[in-house]
């Protein structure tokens, strides 16, 4: 599942709504593609309904097409630590369910490390009071949602949800690594 540019990988990691990852991840300097999708579940082709049941073990997923000579990423994972708390089990703020719990879809076993390590140096520097509960695990599948879910902050700016959650997260996120994004 690595893209076939010898140049570019591909990460994919779930951290509670995926309209709330998309937006971020793809501000990113070095960050090519970013799709929202379902991962770690066992129903193939899952819809947005059937995941949202809390049956078919996927997360809300977001798959990241990067170069990691302009970002590495053990920088992606540690930017995707700092956007969400990787210390609730099966939530982020209100949204409750397994498909909201944080985890990273590993694409190989490079990728595995990589994640390890960003977890301990994490633990190490104290920065949660709580145990990091997120998920490590080989990705079996990515199944890219429906077209209305892709780009739904940009294309929704002004809904309910964006405004409330979505926005404060990528205005924190831009103040905090204003160094990283993308020259507008």
């Amino acid at each position: 599942m690595t893209d076939t540019n010898p140049n570019r990988e591909v990460a994919t990691v779930a951290g509670g709504c995926f309209w709330c990852l998309q937006p971020i991840f793809q501000d990113l300097r070095g960050v090519e593609k970013v799709e929202v999708g379902y991962s770690g579940g066992h129903l193939a082709n899952p819809s947005y309904e059937a995941v949202c049941t809390d049956t078919t073990g996927h997360a809300e997923a977001v798959q990241v097409t990067f170069d990691p000579q302009t970002i590495p990423l053990v920088d992606i994972l540690r930017i995707f630590f700092s956007v969400h708390d990787p210390t609730t089990l099966n939530r982020q703020g209100a949204d409750e369910g397994t498909q909201y719990r944080s985890a990273i879809f590993t694409h190989s076993t490079e990728q595995e490390k990589v994640a390890k390590q960003v977890i301990r140096e994490i633990e190490e520097a104290g920065i949660w009071r709580r145990p990091i509960v997120t998920e490590v695990a080989p990705l079996t599948a990515f199944y890219r949602g429906e077209e209305y879910h892709q780009d739904y902050f940009r294309k929704n700016p002004t809904a309910g949800y964006c405004r409330a959650v979505v926005a404060p997260k990528v205005v924190k996120f831009r103040k905090q690594f204003s160094d990283r994004l993308k020259k507008a």
